[in-house]
């Protein structure tokens, strides 16, 4: 009988393990996106202003990325089941922190923390799934990889309905509690012990570290920032940019020839492993169509609130629990291609962009569910077939490497698809405001009478609480900012399917065909 527990303990302890990690990586998204999603609340509870609040998301993404960086070096350095126990607890430490923060000095140091911890975090996810599972499930392995990009956006707009609407803000953070705790006992008992390699900080690439935190800090807050401060017209947003060249630049070539890089720059000659880094950072920005372009129309054009909203994206995360295993064992029959499959999902994301592209005033949430539908097909059919590509012709020991060069432009993907989206709605928005009022200055009923021309779907009360005069000048201009930011919106689909329409170039160009990996790994 004791014979019979020793040899099951090996298989069912690191899968623990592995879950364990998946609950770690799952909550570093969630602290990423439900505080966004809730950030007004969070403000308010703070008692801090608007310009002020938007530090919270900007230092986060940047820390975020600076830990992705340094995560795979450190897990090695210190053993996975050591970091991974040590970056929960400093995750769950700096998270229940931040709404007992006594000024906002504090509060920014502690969300800087937080961020550095989540992008602690969610490489170790990959690292982990390529280790634990062996070749005959590495497919779902790396389906639970992909939980983390596309099941935790629903999560996290269904959980950030939930604590402010119902619960109270400052569970977007308490959340943190219950998550690290399981996340910590599951890692603890099920992920391998290895012995430390202290003395690999004998060559630990400082220059590098230093290059990568002055770079994608200074890039991260650029994309961040920029709008606000109106880019190139300021200051500061001129030396970030500086910084984030020249950093960059000087990184790129210290990783390529440094003994111990951080980032194993020599990997991307491999066609399929560079395919899959440009197709998940594409993938990632993609994936504004599915969740803040829909939620911000709901949001500013319907005066939705996020339990109103939330259903819009968690129906895209159901649908994952449900495609990602379906998805795994397809690919798992040598005859299928994962290059197809990835089309296929491909043509999904662009006819829902498309059928999004035709938003009109009258759109509620119900007319976003057959797209969302799409989206939430299209995704796991891409992601999954996408990461075997990129991660077959890895070897065990590449493993963290890889997870490092995946991971990294993941999180600047975030920062990216911010900054493309405020570019969207403010360069078209801009246009389409000058075109309506072009239109109605050449009409020749009066500006007042211009109402008659536009829906009468406007809130009656202006931002001030004012009644809203239906005939008055207040009331003209709202109708021309909300049917400019309607057309915004279908512009701004229209370009996600554009970018779609370039992944799919890259599609036919880059990859090769791959098998399996109980297949292709079996030849190595």
């Amino acid at each position: 009988m004791s014979g019979t527990q020793q040899d099951d303990r090996p298989t069912i302890g690191p899968l623990l393990g592995l879950l364990g990690v998946l609950i770690a990586a799952v909550l570093a998204g969630l602290n990423s996106q439900v505080t966004a999603l809730a950030l007004t609340d969070v403000r308010g509870g703070l008692g801090i202003s608007s310009d002020p609040g938007t530090w919270l998301e900007s230092l986060y993404i940047s820390s975020e990325a600076v830990g992705m960086v340094l995560s795979a070096w450190l897990l090695v350095t210190f053993s996975l089941r050591r970091f991974t126990l040590f970056v929960i607890a400093f995750n769950c430490l700096a998270t229940v922190l931040i709404p007992l923060a006594a000024d906002i000095d504090l509060l920014y140091t502690l969300r800087s923390a937080q961020g550095l911890a989540g992008g602690l975090t969610i490489p170790l996810l990959m690292t982990a799934a390529l280790r634990i599972t062996s070749p005959s499930i590495r497919l779902y392995g790396l389906a639970v990889y992909a939980l983390t990009a596309t099941v935790t956006p629903g999560v996290a707009a269904t959980l950030a309905a939930l604590w402010t609407e119902i619960v109270g803000w400052r569970f977007v953070f308490f959340e943190a509690v219950p998550f690290c705790a399981l996340a910590g006992v599951l890692a603890w008992y099920g992920l391998p012990q290895d012995p430390p390699r202290y003395e690999r900080f004998r060559m630990f690439d400082w220059r590098g570290a230093l290059l990568a935190v002055v770079g994608f800090a200074s890039l991260t807050t650029m994309l961040q920032q920029g709008d606000r401060l109106d880019w190139f017209n300021s200051r500061p947003i001129c030396v970030l940019a500086l910084l984030s060249a020249v950093s960059i630049s000087l990184l790129l070539v210290n990783e390529w020839f440094h003994p111990l890089p951080l980032l194993k720059l020599q990997m991307l000659s491999r066609r399929n492993f560079l395919y899959g880094v440009v197709a998940l950072f594409l993938l990632l920005v993609i994936g504004l169509s599915a969740g803040k372009i829909p939620l911000s129309y709901l949001r500013e054009i319907q005066g939705y609130r996020q339990i109103q909203s939330y259903p819009v994206i968690l129906e895209i995360a159901l649908l994952q629990l449900v495609m990602l295993p379906l998805v795994a064992f397809v690919l798992d029959f040598a005859w299928v291609d994962a290059r197809v499959v990835s089309a296929a999902g491909l043509g999904c994301i662009l006819i829902a962009c498309l059928g999004c592209s035709t938003i009109t005033p009258t759109w509620n949430r119900g007319q976003f569910y057959l797209w969302q539908f799409l989206q939430g097909i299209g995704q796991p059919l891409l992601i999954v077939p996408l990461l075997m590509i990129a991660t077959n012709s890895v070897t065990p020991q590449e493993g963290p490497f890889a997870s490092a060069l995946v991971n990294t432009p993941r999180a600047l993907a975030e920062a990216t698809s911010v900054w493309l989206f405020q570019l969207i709605m403010r360069w078209r928005g801009g246009l389409h405001t000058d075109r309506l009022l072009d239109a109605v200055g050449q009409s020749r009923f009066r500006v007042i009478q211009a109402k008659a021309l536009l829906p009468n779907h406007l809130p009656p009360l202006l931002p001030s609480g004012r009644p809203r005069a239906p005939g008055s000048l207040d009331h003209f201009a709202g109708e021309i900012a909300r049917q400019a930011s309607v057309l915004s919106f279908g512009d701004a689909f229209l370009i996600i399917a554009a970018l779609t329409i370039g992944l799919m170039i890259v599609l036919l160009v880059l990859p090769v065909r791959t098998r399996p990996p109980r297949i292709q790994l079996a030849r190595k």
